[in-house]
């Protein structure tokens, strides 16, 4: 593998850099160098009453769309970027290096490209625009409190009655369904069949369909993200079926063709670990009086780990440039990269001792 960006490729990562210096926010400056997650920004901030919030979406949304880069894996014909792999990564790169939030949440990254290789012509009509000028934001309906790394023995209902469908169930840990205009789920239209069979894709146009309601998941530092979503008796139109009916598991897996390098998950693990280091060289809260030369060592290792996951990066986008399909290669670097977040975490623990217990912005103790 050659490491080295072609002519070509330089010249369109500094494309992109110069976007990000000229254009994002300073809102988003500022999350990122506090180590918050810009992307949920956004998705508060396209809804939020604060006119600065709100200014930092639309700017930064605006500047996005001007170089068709909302949705920069679409097809132009869509009006995404047309980007090839190589382009994808550098900007997913490019953007996750600098902090800055990718626009459009689930829309943008799951429904579209589902929509544009299965949706009817009037579903891509329909759908498509209002995701890339940020008018409507998507929630996934994926996970079940009890099929979560088992998906596939989901049992949300989905019953055809005339022209609609009504569905009865509930969806767990879905991100951001408190802020989301809509949804598009994985529901079971025949409880007959096996499991990875039976299962169908459909949409939601509206999150606030009688019958829906969302319940907020609090998490342990108070963060609002994630939710609960449960049916009773909501009717969609059938004709909100994405792909045929009972092959719902196989429309859902579309997104293997699109870039899945989850060079994010490297950037940011880069991102922690320089940032923890710059913490133990300032000695903050006395850092470097704690740091042994086991812990040491331990550094060391995360140092390697978070290397490593750059070159499995690397090798995913490779694979997909020479148009190959890195099925179980991105399957283990998404594992790769949750298990090294969680070590990342615990050697930070260690760094911090008892000062590692504090929220971001909480005062220290007297």
């Amino acid at each position: 593998m050659d490491w080295n960006d072609t002519p070509e490729q330089a010249a369109f990562r500094s494309q992109v850099s110069t976007l990000i210096e000229d254009r994002l926010p300073d809102r988003y400056r500022d999350l990122a160098a506090r180590g918050s997650m810009p992307e949920r920004a956004w998705e508060n901030d396209r809804k939020s009453s604060d006119p600065i919030e709100y200014a930092a979406a639309i700017d930064w949304h605006s500047a996005l769309a001007e170089r068709h880069w909302v949705a920069p894996h679409w097809p132009a014909e869509y009006g995404g970027g047309g980007l090839s792999p190589m382009e994808q990564f550098i900007f997913n790169q490019e953007i996750a290096e600098a902090g800055a939030p990718a626009v459009g949440g689930s829309g943008v990254h799951m429904l579209g490209p589902t929509l544009i290789v299965h949706g009817s012509d009037e579903q891509k009509e329909k759908y498509l625009p209002p995701i890339l000028d940020g008018e409507v934001t998507w929630a996934q309906g994926y996970s079940e409190p009890g099929s979560g790394s088992d998906l596939a023995s989901l049992t949300t209902r989905a019953v055809r009655d005339g022209d609609d469908f009504i569905i009865n169930g509930q969806k767990i840990w879905t991100s951001a369904a408190h802020t989301a205009d809509a949804m598009f789920a994985l529901v079971r239209t025949d409880p007959d069949a096996p499991k990875h069979r039976g299962i169908s894709f459909v949409m939601i146009d509206d999150i606030k369909t009688p019958g829906i309601t969302v319940r907020p998941l609090i998490n342990i530092n108070g963060d609002h993200y994630f939710n609960e979503v449960f049916f009773e008796d909501v009717r969609i139109p059938a004709n909100n079926l994405v792909g045929e009916l009972n092959r719902g598991w196989y429309v859902g897996m579309t997104l293997r063709d699109f870039e899945r390098s989850n060079i994010g998950g490297a950037v940011a693990a880069r991102r922690q670990l320089h940032q923890l280091i710059t913490h133990i060289q300032n000695n903050d809260q006395g850092a470097r009086e704690r740091v042994t030369p086991e812990l040491r060592q331990e550094i060391v290792d995360r140092y390697v780990e978070t290397e490593t996951l750059y070159q499995f990066s690397f090798r995913i986008i490779s694979m997909q440039s020479a148009g190959l399909v890195p099925n179980y290669e991105a399957s283990t670097a998404k594992l790769f990269a949750s298990e090294l977040s969680q070590r990342l975490a615990l050697t930070a623990t260690k760094v911090f001792g008892l000062h590692a217990q504090h929220w971001s912005d909480s005062p220290p103790a007297s």
